[in-house]
């Protein structure tokens, strides 16, 4: 009951189904033809807003409902059908939304059934009127079973999309996790050594410093030496990581862009960058790649990583769909990547045809 108070509402459909299901209302206007032809009383008048007012509700109800709640507004919306069909066969379109409905049923095999059954009862209906029948069962068949199993394997595939999705994020998660027990492996094993190996020199350097005056100065020395080779151990290891980031953030995209079925075209040319300027592209690249997999519905993207003038250019592009283009310099983090290009002397750019193009200049860093 919790779903179904949700869709009194705002957002009245769920976020991830777009602004489609807000067009199938029109369907309602099939109710519509019969008075081309026939002058509508005041009474009927009444009652097709009434039964609007009434379906619409259901409609929107029906798509948070699950379970029972979603057999029970089919079963609803097949008895409005029910009742209108003697005085209007218009009344064809409820069906054909009862049928739309079953998508809600956790698994394909029980929807389709529910589709079927939907149509079974529209077949039973056509029955009380015997002079229209073939008018009534005309939309209800051509497009009651399709428009049921489509909305059937769209939901099949936003599922599938979604848990996609899930796995991404949990092996993004894990990833983070064990890089994060990696960089501890590699301290410890770079440090412990070392500050051990410090710490025993200095004592043993205390207790010479009374006696022997030579003896000391020769292990503060080997104290020094030791601190030093300890300090470029760990400077040589932060700058791995670093250059390290690139090529990971290379290695994620293709299996993000793998994982949501998006075909890749990549060119990539290695050279060398500071480690800020590689820092933002890195980024800059999985913010992009993120962007397409969850928000652009693309099938093919384009990545080139190219040497320009002693700047380093990334270039993404897709050919995805973009629902509000006119918000993207301040949404899906384009802001973030602007401000951080920006901090290192770079730009970036956007340019939004039959897909989305992102530029981003960044110089190297690197002296030629």
């Amino acid at each position: 009951m919790d779903k179904i108070r949700r869709a009194l509402a705002w957002p009245w459909i769920p976020p991830e189904l777009g602004k489609l299901p807000y067009l199938w209302v029109v369907s309602l206007a099939y109710l519509l033809w019969k008075y081309a032809y026939v002058t509508p009383s005041p009474l009927e008048i009444a009652m097709l807003a009434l039964t609007v007012l009434v379906f619409l509700p259901l409609y929107f109800a029906s798509f948070w409902a699950r379970g029972w709640q979603a057999g029970a507004c089919i079963v609803a919306s097949c008895l409005i059908g029910t009742l209108w069909a003697p005085h209007n066969v218009g009344a064809a379109t409820f069906f054909i939304f009862a049928c739309a409905m079953c998508a809600q049923f956790a698994t394909p095999k029980r929807a389709v059934l529910a589709a079927l059954a939907v149509v079974g009862a529209g077949l039973l209906v056509s029955l009380l009127i015997p002079d229209m029948r073939t008018i009534f069962l005309l939309p209800l068949v051509t497009a009651g079973l399709p428009v049921g199993i489509s909305c059937v394997m769209d939901r099949r595939v936003r599922r599938s999309n979604a848990a996609v999705l899930r796995k991404q994020e949990e092996v993004e998660h894990m990833a983070r996790i064990a890089e994060r027990e990696r960089i501890s492996r590699d301290m410890h094993d770079l440090l412990g050594h070392s500050l051990s190996l410090i710490a025993l020199k200095a004592e043993l350097a205390r207790k010479l410093a009374g006696r022997d005056a030579e003896a000391c100065a020769r292990e503060i020395a080997d104290i020094e030496t030791s601190a030093r080779e300890a300090l470029a151990e760990v400077r040589a290891a932060v700058t791995g990581y670093r250059q390290s980031g690139l090529a990971q953030a290379l290695a994620s995209a293709r299996s993000s862009l793998a994982a949501a079925d998006v075909a890749l075209q990549e060119r990539v040319e290695r050279f060398p960058l500071a480690p800020n300027a590689e820092h933002v592209v890195a980024l800059a690249l999985r913010e992009a790649v993120t962007n397409i997999v969850r928000h652009a519905g693309a099938r093919r993207c384009t990545l080139s990583l190219a040497l320009e003038g002693g700047h380093a250019v990334l270039r993404v592009a897709d050919d995805g769909q973009l629902r509000h283009p006119a918000g993207l310099t301040q949404g899906n983090g384009l802001a973030g990547m602007r401000e951080r290009a920006a901090a290192v002397g770079g730009r970036l750019a956007l340019n939004v045809q039959s897909g989305l193009e992102l530029e981003l200049r960044v110089p190297t860093g690197v002296a030629p």
